[in-house]
């Protein structure tokens, strides 16, 4: 009796995802939002690393959106109950303030941007919010998930290596959108 020799490039199970997640065929798999939303909660730390994913509702949503969306997280780390009598009077700028400044982040660096953001504290570097390895790996998934063709933005120049800085405290911003969907990472700290 011989056994059956599978073809080159078939040798995964059926189902088998490419990324190596195995999918149950009989149990539909979760929405890519709810998939992006896990992920990204996972990357949040109390009360320093801010995250949220969404859906736009605006047809053909671009940057002001997303800047609609930051100044939403904005106001919602001002409401946070440790930043309070820091942020007490702070109100986030205007959406078109908020767009100028945002800087493009080039696509082959934003999963490391995006680990960094969640992982390495502003103020003290030596100090981790999460485990380096587990942040590379959520941002990667959460990176992959939003797709090769999406765009994102950070209040980091470059260029220059200055921080626009979005609140009165130090910040750090990242945010992806496919153009349906959305992504948030923002680290705060005062020293």
């Amino acid at each position: 009796m011989s056994t059956p020799r599978r073809s080159v490039g078939h040798d995964r199970h059926p189902g088998a995802a490419a990324d190596g997640v195995r999918n149950n065929p009989l149990v539909p798999s979760k929405p890519r939002l709810a998939q992006l939303t896990d992920s990204v909660t996972r990357l949040a730390t109390p009360h320093r690393v801010y995250v949220t994913a969404g859906r736009f509702t605006e047809p053909d949503p671009d940057l002001p959106e997303l800047a609609a969306r930051i100044r939403a997280l904005l106001d919602m780390v001002a409401a946070d109950e440790p930043w309070q009598r820091y942020l007490h009077r702070y109100r986030p700028a205007p959406v078109p303030q908020l767009c100028a400044a945002l800087e493009p982040v080039e696509t082959h660096a934003v999963a490391a941007f995006l680990a960094q953001v969640v992982a390495v504290d502003l103020v003290w570097p030596s100090h981790r919010h999460l485990p380096a390895e587990a942040a590379e790996r959520g941002a990667a998934r959460v990176v992959s998930l939003l797709g090769a063709e999406a765009s994102w933005w950070t209040n980091h120049d470059e260029d220059c290596g200055a921080v626009n800085g979005l609140t009165p405290l130090f910040d750090s911003l990242l945010a992806g959108t496919d153009g349906e969907h959305f992504v948030l990472a923002l680290q705060i700290a005062d020293d």
